[in-house]
């Protein structure tokens, strides 16, 4: 009997990837204006300089497990009390800057204040569009009361709750909310699974993980033996990990769920 569902945010509930995109696509048209340059060649070219600085701080291997990407260092502020994001506090104010003036460096304009400001202009753009998928509401709307709920969410704290308060409606529907970097560990880790059962008082039999990525949701409720279903809105090709569902749209969990619960 399924009693409780464990929803991934970003890209599962949340359209980050969306988000991402159109602030991208915001700032470089800035720059489009400003110098004539090709908003999608500088998106390309930001983001590659973004992902090589990253992974060049000595945080990396920390947000690797913490589960924190490139582009949230783009605009997250990551006010959180551990040793490990003070030090990203502080590297993230020049890494936007120079990832911004590496990006169009690389299409001819050297041109570090102007850097600055479109690094500056990027986070505000972010937290001006939030997108969320049309079907969550209702998703959420018909599980609650008849489930419990929790959000496992990868990331940092004041990132992740950063975004519940732009789109406050979300957080309401959650009995629960576990962010990686308050719990020490992120997915696939199977201990931030065992936490959030804990923390419901529940068997990994009652619980379903719904989650975008194999190699974090998936594998880390495989690895705590929670049936997983993942949802791949995108028919992307599956890897090695083999989730127990597989859906293309959150609406199929209604069927499902049924049957799980009629054995």
């Amino acid at each position: 009997m399924i009693k409780a569902i464990f929803f991934d945010l970003d890209d599962t509930l949340l359209w980050d990837q969306k988000s991402i995109k159109e602030a991208f696509v915001a700032t470089c048209k800035a720059a489009e204006e400003r110098y004539g340059v090709d908003a999608n060649e500088l998106e390309e070219a930001v983001r590659e300089s973004a992902r090589n600085l990253y992974s060049s701080y000595e945080t990396y291997k920390f947000t690797q497990m913490i589960g924190i990407n490139p582009f949230e260092g783009l605009w997250g502020n990551f006010l959180d009390d551990h040793d490990e994001f003070r030090k990203m506090k502080e590297i993230v104010p020049g890494y936007r800057k120079e990832a911004w003036t590496a990006g169009l460096k690389a299409l001819g304009v050297d041109n570090p204040t102007f850097g600055h400001e479109l690094a500056e202009r990027f986070p505000q753009e972010r937290r001006n569009l939030p997108f969320v998928y049309e079907e969550t509401f209702n998703i959420l709307d018909s599980l609650k009361g008849k489930y419990q709920l929790l959000l496992l969410t990868n990331g940092s704290p004041d990132l992740q709750h950063t975004k519940l308060s732009i789109t406050p409606e979300l957080v309401p529907y959650f009995d629960q909310i576990v962010v990686s970097g308050a719990f020490g560990r992120g997915k696939p880790d199977p201990t931030i699974f065992e936490h959030a059962l804990s923390l419901m008082s529940l068997d990994k039999d009652e619980v379903l993980m719904v989650g975008d990525n194999l190699m974090t949701d998936i594998l880390g409720a495989n690895s705590a033996r929670i049936k997983s279903v993942w949802i791949n809105r995108h028919n992307k090709e599956r890897n090695e990990v083999i989730p127990t569902y597989e859906i293309e749209h959150l609406e199929e969990l209604f069927p499902l769920l049924d049957e799980l619960n009629k054995k």
